[in-house]
């Protein structure tokens, strides 16, 4: 019998309680878990768990092999990183790829004729439920925000394009650091090399 490929595996250990630490109206909470390892009940330990719903991620690349990028300032970090599109999906069961679409138009104004799933990550699995989904949009059209207005960070945020082997070069280097964008840009370059990027359509429409 052929040997399964390599993957993550589902499993829950034994919680024996629970509390919030953390939980309002916004979309992310803090709670700390009473973990025991199977057959150990006598062996519990407590584990801080932030529930997130997630987000997606967009890696926007124009015909020039330029991608937009984002410069925003992180409080927690205390740094303005080089960062791709991104957004929660805190719209109910919207699908992560229209919340992909709807961040690109409002954070940079644009719509793509085609996307590429490149990855699902989770951000940080010893302390979030996080899941990043990580897209490739390219055939890049103007499209206007409407009536959406950037508030917080976001009104600060400064959009720029940058050469894709530019980026990648500054991820190599440590320059950038940011992990979705790493992530992001390092995926598109090992699936070019594998020539495995899927064709732009030229009769579809954007969006």
């Amino acid at each position: 019998m052929a040997d399964a490929p390599l993957a993550d595996r589902p499993a829950s250990w034994p919680v024996s309680s629970s509390r919030d630490i953390h939980r309002d109206d916004w979309v992310v909470a803090l709670r700390e878990d009473w973990v025991s390892r199977p057959g150990h009940p006598e062996e519990s330990f407590p584990r801080l768990v932030v529930e997130h719903p997630g987000a997606v991620v967009v890696l926007a690349v124009d015909d020039r092999e330029r991608v937009l990028c984002l410069r925003q300032y992180r409080h927690t970090c205390g740094q303005e990183f080089v960062e791709l599109p991104a957004g929660l999906r805190d719209a109910d069961d919207e699908p992560a790829v229209e919340t992909a679409k709807r961040e690109l138009c409002e954070e940079a104004e644009l719509a793509a004729r085609h996307w590429q799933r490149l990855l699902s990550t989770f951000a940080s699995a010893g302390i979030t439920d996080e899941v990043h989904e990580i897209y490739l949009a390219r055939g890049l059209t103007h499209a206007s925000r409407g009536d959406f207005a950037l508030d917080h960070e976001e009104a600060e945020m400064e959009t720029f394009w940058v050469p894709m082997a530019e980026l990648v070069e500054a991820v190599l280097e440590g320059r950038v650091r940011e992990g979705p964008l790493a992530q992001a840009v390092l995926a598109y370059d090992a699936l070019e090399r594998r020539g495995l990027l899927e064709p732009v359509p030229l009769d579809t429409v954007p969006g």
